[in-house]
């Protein structure tokens, strides 16, 4: 299995359901069917409404394209190692 080393961090509370997550990596987003907001597939939810999900090296790419697509910045993508968000 390759090393993880970056995380999703979404702020769900403040998703606004644009879509543009889902239409870019629908194999990490998806729209939820009760509120309409994006979710992260397989993610961890924490109290503070965010979603964490660590990601391999190779779909680094695709959820930056995500994370950059955002119109209201609610994604974030963390570097593991040195704990700095890189967007």
């Amino acid at each position: 299995m390759a090393e993880k080393k970056y995380k999703i961090e979404h702020d769900r509370e403040n998703c606004i359901a644009c879509g543009a997550c889902a239409v870019i990596a629908p194999e990490f987003w998806v729209l939820s069917k009760e509120d309409g907001k994006a979710d992260v597939v397989g993610s961890t939810k924490t109290d503070d409404g965010y979603e964490h999900l660590d990601i391999e090296d190779k779909d680094f790419s695709t959820n930056k394209d995500a994370a950059d697509a955002c119109p209201v910045n609610v994604i974030h993508i963390v570097d593991k190692e040195t704990k700095k968000r890189i967007i």
